[in-house]
């Protein structure tokens, strides 16, 4: 049974909880009124006193549920309930079972000092309203014995039913609050999405369109009568291979090179094709048995190769370059050195290259190393599980 049956039951039987002492007073009314033997009088007496007892449940209980989380006000109802109770059951003993009433209320508004208290002054009411009032001494043997069963029953009951109230009270407070942390989790983790495929995208544009775009301005600026027929075929085929990248970027498709090769011959298809366009020779190097691995990793190892080679033609005026793959037992190592005019580390940088990279390796558990020094190149080495 689901949670919302339980509530849809949980609410009916508080209904009919709330219901029984109409129910309880309407009845030994009339089992009194066919059995009593009072007067006249005193029978309206009994019948104002219970008309009495329906409007006070009503008024104090039925008609103002707010009220019954006031402790002030229940314990005013709940008092009442037991002056009516003693001046009824007092009267007649038909009267008795409203005792029944007052359990019901006290073990649902009282906290539980005051509910036992309540409890155990209606248990000797009801012991009294059975003997008549408190019996001469032949009959207070049975008296003190039944005063003492009913006591320890009505406080059993009562607090049974106070610990089934609180126990369902705080279901219904852990599970608000687990819905309300599930729902803050669901924010949190669409809020995590769209950062992570913003930075995803970020980084696809900066490692395509934005070095074809470079390229193309490269090789158009450098255009001369002599060679613009060459320079200009580069750049539409910068501009066609830009326009493949950003379809896949969209559709977050893999790198066009790692879909006809493996990841080594991807590097060398990319080293030779930037090898060509910026004139600087490149060498690439592989290290233990190549093997197939997830295609994120080696999108991410790819990627990095193509920044990596696009921060040396933007910034190194390198003459050399070298990328080594190496495949270790349980991680993939990509080095790219070149032995450019390299940079200051401790020199903050406002480029993008450098933090997609790390962002791409951190996101499979890997690490991005950097070592450069003035005039004597730098080094990029990515480390990821395999």
């Amino acid at each position: 049974m689901d949670q919302a049956a339980l509530d849809t039951w949980e609410r009916k039987l508080a209904s009919v909880a709330h219901v029984i002492p109409y129910f309880v007073l309407t009845v030994t009314t009339v089992l009194y009124t066919i059995f009593t033997e009072q007067s006249v009088a005193e029978r309206w007496f009994t019948y104002g006193v219970v008309a009495f007892g329906y409007a006070w449940m009503l008024w104090w209980f039925t008609l103002h549920p707010r009220w019954r989380g006031r402790a002030e006000l229940m314990a005013v109802f709940v008092a009442g309930m037991v002056v009516f109770y003693a001046v009824l059951g007092m009267r007649e003993h038909w009267f008795g079972a409203v005792s029944y009433a007052v359990y019901i209320y006290a073990s649902e508004v009282l906290r539980p000092r005051w509910m036992f208290f309540a409890t155990a002054g209606t248990a000797v009411l009801a012991t009294l309203s059975l003997f008549g009032g408190y019996p001469p001494p032949e009959a207070r043997a049975a008296f003190w014995l039944l005063l003492l069963v009913f006591v320890t029953v009505a406080c059993v009951f009562t607090f049974v039913g106070y610990v089934t109230t609180e126990q369902a009270r705080l279901r219904k407070v852990l599970l608000e609050e687990n819905s309300g942390l599930q729902a803050q989790l669901l924010v949190q983790a669409h809020e995590a999405g769209v950062q992570d495929e913003r930075q995803r995208m970020a980084g696809e544009i900066h490692d395509t369109l934005a070095q074809d775009l470079a390229g193309i301005i490269t090789q158009l600026s450098a255009a001369t009568s002599a060679d613009w027929e060459r320079r200009v075929e580069q750049a539409v085929s910068l501009a066609r291979s830009g326009l493949d990248e950003a379809r896949r970027s969209v559709h977050a498709l893999r790198p066009p090179a790692l879909d006809e090769a493996a990841l080594p011959e991807a590097l060398g298809e990319v080293a030779s094709g930037w090898s060509s366009l910026h004139g600087v020779p490149v060498s690439v190097t592989l290290t233990g048995s190549a093997r197939v691995m997830h295609p994120e990793v080696e999108v991410a190892l790819l990627r990095t190769a193509q920044e990596a080679l696009a921060n040396i033609a933007k910034h190194a005026s390198a003459s050399r370059v070298g990328l080594t793959l190496s495949y270790m037992e349980d991680v993939v190592t990509l080095d790219v050195r070149d032995d450019g005019c390299g940079f200051d580390l401790a020199r903050p940088s406002d480029g993008f290259g450098l933090t997609a990279m790390r962002h791409r390796v951190s996101r499979l558990s890997g690490a991005l190393d950097v070592e450069s020094e003035l005039g004597a190149g730098t080094a990029i080495s990515a480390r990821v599980p395999a």
